[in-house]
């Protein structure tokens, strides 16, 4: 059963990261949002939203759950996750003077991991 999510979690994931980058990509060059940082916010709503039903009715099919209970823990997971992910960074680079590509994939992992755990135990339990 673990292997099947582990595996839908992937799939997932690169799902909603397509649709993100789909979503940057005609903001900035169809819709000429000036601005590549507020392009990215608005296409990381698309991708969490992606995201957070792909979690919830394809990776852990917990739709039986309130949707609700399910959106709020998902979000202020991902939020703490985020943070998670950016002092990692921040410590790895900027306090230890390593690499922060090397620092990225590290942060990344840690944060596929953790959210992974997080939403099969806490979000979509």
């Amino acid at each position: 059963m673990i292997g099947g999510q582990v595996l839908r979690y992937i799939v997932n994931g690169l799902v909603a990261t397509a649709v993100h980058y789909s979503i940057l990509r005609y903001n900035i060059e169809v819709l000429g949002v000036p601005s590549a940082g507020l392009a990215n916010a608005i296409a990381a709503m698309f991708g969490i939203a992606v995201s957070f039903l792909g979690s919830r009715y394809f990776v852990f099919r917990a739709s039986s759950g309130g949707i609700a209970r399910q959106g709020v823990m998902f979000l202020l997971s991902y939020g703490l996750i985020a943070l998670l992910h950016g002092l990692i960074l921040y410590l790895w680079t900027d306090r230890a003077g390593l690499n922060y590509t090397l620092g990225f994939l590290v942060a990344t992992g840690m944060q596929v991991a953790c959210s992974f755990v997080v939403n099969k135990f806490l979000v979509f339990r």
